[in-house]
């Protein structure tokens, strides 16, 4: 599986990828926003691009299947709930769900709602695992849950699916807010050692380069997996007075996506 970061260098802040079989040359698309630089880096690549995947329907992960499909030919696949917000879609997905490009790589669908009710994830059956996470987890953050999504849903996707996950699976999000997640980790943990080593290695980075975490990484600098942390909880506590002596994780977490949604 050879997989290609896109940096739009758009006001989102979008990441696009290219995931390709290196046998056949046939390549997925993820969210291709920026049509015109993903079919630029597949003809460099020497890619055809097949299929185009929308993690999820909102507008910045779908913006360019009309252009992309239309160049390209390439079948769309979505959620299979998301039909009548992505009417072009060709194939609907479910938990379990296989996506196979060319003839080496295999992507397990996983149903992951928060973000939107109606959101995917891709994991590869690689060595190495990577996780293709829209806009679910971010580098050191989680998704909100302003439009069409739920918090205690997103709360279940982590708790659920993605802390499960083994440590050396590689994080692919869509978009790059990192430097502004890590700051809001700090709010919160400000003796997060590695949080802080991890801003000053980002700060001001190109994002075009920017580095791919693991999971094992994020576990240690994004404040929504760390929720039986006494830091987290004790500083919690001053924004919420009301919090419980010991709080259960998934209090910790509705409260920490309360608090970013106006930090």
């Amino acid at each position: 599986m050879i997989v290609k970061q896109i940096w739009t260098a758009n006001a989102g802040r979008n990441f696009n990828y290219l995931i390709a079989c290196p046998e056949t040359g046939e390549a997925l698309a993820v969210d291709p926003l920026d049509h015109e630089k993903c079919l630029h880096a597949a003809k460099s690549a020497g890619w055809n691009i097949t299929q185009i995947l929308n993690t999820h329907e909102h507008r910045d992960h779908t913006g360019g299947n009309g252009p992309m499909a239309q160049k390209t030919g390439a079948k769309i696949l979505a959620h299979k709930n998301a039909g009548a917000r992505i009417p072009e879609m060709s194939r609907g997905l479910g938990a379990g769900d296989v996506v196979k490009v060319g003839k080496t790589v295999e992507l397990e669908v996983l149903d992951t709602p928060g973000h939107t009710m109606t959101h995917v994830c891709l994991l590869s059956h690689t060595d190495q695992p990577a996780l293709f996470c829209g806009d679910t987890l971010f580098n050191a953050g989680a998704g909100n849950c302003h439009n069409g999504g739920h918090p205690a849903e997103l709360y279940q996707t982590f708790s659920g699916q993605l802390c499960k996950l083994p440590d050396n699976t590689q994080i692919y999000p869509g978009h790059d807010y990192i430097e502004n997640n890590l700051r809001f980790t700090l709010s919160r943990e400000p003796d997060n050692k590695e949080a802080r080593a991890m801003l000053e290695r980002v700060k001001g980075q190109d994002s075009a380069k920017a580095f791919v975490s693991t999971l094992g990484v994020e576990r240690e600098i994004n404040t929504f997996f760390r929720l039986s942390s006494p830091g987290v909880i004790a500083r919690l506590r001053e924004a919420f007075p009301d919090l419980p002596e010991k709080p259960d994780q998934r209090t910790v977490f509705l409260k920490l996506r309360e608090l970013r949604n106006s930090w």
